[in-house]
């Protein structure tokens, strides 16, 4: 599979990709999914994930998952950013341990989307970390809102979906 953010920070996991996954993403059960294993660097001075590199990795997710599914041109075109974070953390994450970071769809509205992200330790059934964020659409080049059309529910797998 062509990973098109394979040169950007943010991209994880590229040799995790699968062809077509990302599409129709909507919940825990069928969400975007990647696993990771922090670095020494990932550690803070209480022995586990330092709770930034978790929000780093909520927006490493969303970014993944935008060049996992959407059309060059798009990728070449728009920008998703962040305007809002809301995240809780739970259960940490210790040197030598790998965590799963999924992440699914809420509901847009107009240049907006609603993009949740659960971290946890495989099989675990408490979250390490768990955030939602609210990501607004611009152009690359008029840097201005682009309402989320089809053609971005398109991308998603999202045309017809049912989005919480």
């Amino acid at each position: 599979m062509d990973d098109k953010g394979s040169f950007l920070s943010g991209i994880i996991g590229s040799d995790q990709a699968v062809e077509g996954e990302g599409m129709g993403c909507v919940s825990f059960e069928t969400a975007f999914l990647r696993r990771i294993e922090p670095g020494p660097a990932d550690i803070d001075e209480l022995g586990h994930v330092n709770n930034v590199v978790y929000l780093r990795w909520v927006q490493d997710i969303a970014i993944t998952h935008w060049h996992a599914v959407a059309p060059d041109d798009m990728v070449g075109g728009e920008v998703w950013v962040a305007l809002k974070h809301t995240i809780e953390y739970r259960d940490p994450i210790l040197p030598g341990e790998v965590a799963e970071i999924r992440t699914w769809l809420g509901r847009p509205h107009g240049p907006r989307f609603d993009r949740h992200v659960d971290i946890r330790k495989p099989g675990a059934k408490r979250f390490s970390a768990r955030a939602t964020t609210e990501w607004c659409r611009i152009g690359r080049d008029s840097r201005r809102p682009m309402r989320i059309g089809e053609d971005v529910m398109a991308a998603f797998g999202l045309i017809g979906a049912e989005l919480g």
